[in-house]
């Protein structure tokens, strides 16, 4: 099980815009930029609450991504994307370098285990994500049912989460694999059963339990954003009709 940390409930800055000043940039500050509805932001959201203490060590910097400020870009992350990390006046993105890296560089509970046998199947999970997350983002926009479509790929992780018994997480213990698939499980579990009508915990309990544990995780549960919320950004990004 994951460990049983209470932790403060972080009052969130509202989002900055075109119109917001830049903070103090390369100050000695670690910030992280995120936006509070983008999945992969959200993966080092978690990570950073995860680790404990980071709260006050890592400065959460949101951004407006359909009103995303210049200096951003022109200042912070040339690629213009979050997330991205303000650390020792350098600035790194990509979200599953970044969720290891907050993980090596930062005290707080270990996200990935000593066990050789474990770490070689994160890997494995950790590259199948693009994969699985492109696959039912595909079918939940497509025509029609969708269970011919999807299922294969929620079967996979259905076994994934059947291959270790010392725990409901991927690796038995919640690890990186857990922060790296939760935004996206989170989000298709609502886009499909909004769009298509389809129940993606049916006939798989480990799935089921695996939701069920990780909403006890309050590094997760405070990332988490109204559903109504998440379906009208969705829609406006034309992710789902």
């Amino acid at each position: 099980m994951a460990a049983a940390v209470s932790y403060a409930k972080e009052v969130l800055p509202p989002p900055l815009t075109s119109e917001s000043e830049p903070p103090h940039l390369f100050d000695g500050t670690t910030r992280l930029y995120i936006s509070y509805t983008c999945p992969y932001a959200q993966r080092t959201w978690i990570a950073r609450n995860y680790k404990q203490g980071l709260q006050e060590k890592i400065k959460l910097v949101p951004i407006d991504l359909l009103n995303r400020p210049a200096w951003y870009k022109e200042k912070v992350y040339s690629t213009n994307k979050v997330p991205s990390l303000e650390h020792n006046n350098e600035v790194k993105g990509e979200s599953l370098d970044l969720i290891k890296y907050i993980d090596s560089h930062f005290e707080g509970p270990k996200l990935l285990p000593d066990d050789p046998e474990k770490r070689q199947f994160a890997e494995e999970l950790l590259s199948y994500t693009d994969t699985f997350n492109k696959e039912v983002f595909t079918a939940s926009r497509s025509e029609g049912e969708v269970d011919d479509k999807v299922a294969p790929e929620w079967d996979k992780i259905e076994d994934a989460l059947s291959k270790f018994d010392d725990g409901p997480f991927f690796l038995g213990q919640f690890s990186l694999v857990d922060i790296a698939y939760a935004p996206f499980i989170e989000r298709f579990q609502l886009f499909l059963a909004e769009a298509k009508n389809y129940d993606i915990t049916k006939g798989r309990p480990k799935l089921k339990l695996w939701i069920e544990e990780l909403n006890k995780i309050d590094a997760y549960t405070q990332t988490k954003r109204d559903p109504q919320e998440l379906l009208a950004h969705a829609k406006k990004l034309g992710l789902i009709a």
